[in-house]
């Protein structure tokens, strides 16, 4: 068996690397840990962390193909984040007009959750603690 120590990191690819940059630190508050230029791929490499701790990969390439997104899509289901206010994350993210769903309750623990996507259609969900 192996033992897993935690999640490392997580990888996204992005369709427009200056929208979606601008999104995970401007609006979402991510911190840039590094950006690296490949010329020979001709992409950029985000690190990107949350508090410090987790670290999200967010990478740039020429013309990427598109993939199924949506929370009931088979695959990667969607990236989530905890937060410790719900109603005040909203209102700041439909302050940069984006589209948030419904605030539901998670039925097995009563914590409140919602969904909305990233600019590429990457469904993610804040999770109130």
């Amino acid at each position: 068996m192996i033992k897993l120590n935690r999640i490392h990191h997580i990888a996204l690819i992005c369709s427009d690397y200056a929208v979606s940059k601008s999104f995970y630190t401007n609006v979402l508050g991510l911190e840039i840990v590094r950006e690296t230029y490949r010329i020979e791929r001709n992409s950029y490499k985000l690190d990107l962390s949350v508090q410090g701790e987790y670290q999200i990969e967010l990478f740039s390439f020429p013309n990427p193909p598109e993939r199924v997104s949506g929370p009931e899509a088979r695959g990667l289901r969607h990236l989530a984040f905890e937060v410790d206010d719900i109603d005040a994350s909203v209102k700041h993210l439909q302050k940069h007009k984006l589209i948030i769903e419904e605030i539901r309750v998670d039925l097995t623990t009563g914590k409140r959750f919602v969904f909305f996507s990233d600019p590429d259609g990457l469904p993610i969900e804040l999770y109130e603690i």
